[in-house]
């Protein structure tokens, strides 16, 4: 079954894919100079170069697991570890190297996992394609480098900086094996060409062009006078024809031989209609990257087009195969394998990629029948994905309470006491927002319920969701109690300040009444997403009541086909 993991990819990797069971692998690692979210590589002496790298939390710095990772990589010796500890003579322990560091462990995983005629298509831009190369060359052998191919992601456009505008990405394209998957993959012709070329035309109206029927090698076999049906005998160049005679004479009765004025020579017409394009190339000018206002755009920072993907699935693969993309992101090669009937495995390590991944499958193929693995189930879980990173963490108890979260921002530096909105029908009174607190550590006290308290009235909100991993405190409870209750609520007494576990949550509890459901996002969320720019919104849709939809408001695509159904 195709299965989604939330996680750690080079943990997935060795402890849950299997040797040689995937067909196809594309990957696009978080390292882009045009992302919104970079840090610049930095040597430790505080240098700096003009190469930038997409912030990936602290996975690019050299700390522990960088030096861990080049640990595994020394005992494991061979060419990759002597290529890296070259480069790190070179480079010195900076985010470029831990950066080198940490993929090369993982591109060993991944030629691990390919199947022997397998193939492996790695996304990158001229920040780091070269390093890369250089990489797959060691892991996968020179020989089993097939293609660079470069993908026109740009148009012209202004350039103040003293260079040329950066137009293009680069996509390495290596073979495990030399019997790799190959479906033969055109591109159309374009319009000035069919013109050009596509001159002739049939009674009905086909086009065709004419095309040489003379062997582009000697075949003495293929050397015989071809009497057509116009009653000319026509003689062979002396390399010989393309076909044999069966196939002239069938040429010939479907009226597809050209016969050219005396003198000349036999032709064949290759129809328009039948013509399958100009073969593929390793330059892709085609597939434009994704514009504002593009309806596939779903805001992710880094998103692909999805016909980009389709092209190279369906050039290395066959349906059935499996596709594996550990850096999956918003789920663009997840799409893209779905829809050409292929089985996926999809990695992330942020829970956002894992719900907004959740939720494009279940729009674009209703009855989609997957899994998700690596979501804390129980409360061990949720302590060690706290204690591994916090951020995840606040992500994943925001979901778990009912909400999904649609965010770019990488939630660093203050948020105001904000870690989520909650937005829910209250009958009569229209929409209400509850603020949600995550507190993921031990240390939580009576004070952080009084600034949650100061949020709720700061913001204007009804009420307030405090969550929490360790138990509440006396003073905690009578804190929250002293809140009091929602002014104007249709569910009767609701506590206008409500503290809730983890624990709990696991168990089923819901915080808050008539939690929206998929997909909803309404006028209270779009004044308040210009207040909280920086902060995740998270949108959800009706569960119990609908309410109303007034002129200007702004709903999710789906939401109103959603309300009048019933």
């Amino acid at each position: 079954m195709s299965t989604l993991y939330f996680g750690d990819n080079l943990d997935v990797l060795r402890e849950r894919i299997p040797d040689e069971s995937v067909d196809l692998i594309y990957l696009d690692p978080p390292f882009n100079s045009d992302a919104n979210y970079n840090a610049f590589f930095r040597h430790p002496s505080g240098g700096r170069s003009e190469a930038q790298a997409e912030a990936f939390h602290d996975t690019w710095e050299w700390l522990e697991p960088a030096e861990a990772a080049f640990d595994d990589l020394r005992r494991q010796g061979g060419e990759t570890f002597l290529l890296l500890e070259g480069l790190r003579r070179v480079v010195g322990d900076s985010p470029t190297m831990a950066y080198l560091v940490m993929m090369a462990v993982r591109l060993v995983e991944l030629r691990r996992v390919l199947q022997p005629n397998g193939s492996l298509y790695l996304h990158c831009d001229p920040v780091a394609s070269h390093y890369l190369k250089i990489l797959l060359d060691t892991i996968f052998g020179p020989r089993q480098f097939v293609n660079e191919i470069v993908w026109k992601r740009s148009t012209s456009h202004g350039n103040t900086s003293r260079n040329y505008g950066s137009l293009i990405d680069q996509i390495l394209f290596f073979s495990k094996g030399g019997n790799y998957i190959w479906n033969q993959q055109y591109s159309a012709f374009d319009e000035s060409y069919i013109r050009k070329k596509f001159v002739g035309q049939d009674v009905d109206g086909r086009r065709w062009q004419s095309v040489t029927l003379r062997n582009p090698s000697p075949r003495p076999n293929l050397r015989y006078s071809f009497r057509a049906s116009n009653g000319v005998v026509y003689e062979p160049h002396p390399n010989g024809w393309s076909c044999d005679r069966v196939r002239m004479e069938r040429y010939d009765a479907e009226g597809r031989l050209h016969f050219p004025k005396p003198g000349g020579q036999l032709r064949l017409k290759l129809y328009l209609d039948e013509s399958q394009g100009v073969r593929l190339q390793n330059l892709w000018t085609d597939i434009p990257a994704l514009n504002s206002q593009a309806r596939e755009r779903l805001g992710y920072p880094t998103q692909k087009p999805v016909a980009l993907l389709e092209r190279m699935i369906s050039t290395s693969s066959s349906p059935g195969a499996t596709i594996l993309d550990p850096f999956c992101g918003c789920g663009t090669t997840i799409e893209a394998a779905q829809k050409l009937d292929r089985k996926w495995i999809g990695v992330d390590v942020t829970h956002h990629a894992i719900t907004l991944i959740e939720r494009r499958l279940t729009t674009k193929f209703p009855g989609v029948d997957f899994v998700v693995e690596g979501r804390p189930t129980t409360i061990d879980g949720a302590r060690d994905l706290a204690d591994r990173d916090k951020h995840q963490f606040q992500w994943w108890a925001a979901w778990l309470s009912g909400c999904q979260v649609y965010s770019d921002a990488k939630k660093k530096g203050a948020d105001r006491g904000i870690d989520g909105n909650l937005f829910f029908a209250n009958g009569p009174f229209g929409t209400a927002r509850a603020i949600v607190s995550v507190k993921g550590g031990d240390n939580v006290g009576v004070q952080m319920v009084r600034d949650l308290r100061g949020v709720i009235e700061r913001e204007g909100a009804e009420m307030g969701v405090f969550i929490t991993l360790a138990e509440p405190t006396a003073p905690m409870l009578r804190e929250a109690a002293a809140a009091g209750f929602v002014p104007k609520s249709a569910h009767g007494r609701l506590p206008r300040l409500q503290i809730v576990t983890i624990e709990e949550l696991l168990g089923g509890a819901k915080p808050v009444p008539g939690i929206l459901q998929p997909p909803m996002v309404q006028q209270a969320a779009r004044k308040r997403r210009r207040k909280d720019a920086a902060q995740m919104e998270l949108m959800l849709p009706f569960a119990g009541g609908r309410a109303p939809v007034k002129k200007g408001d702004v709903v999710a695509p789906g939401f109103e086909e959603w309300q009048s159904a019933g």
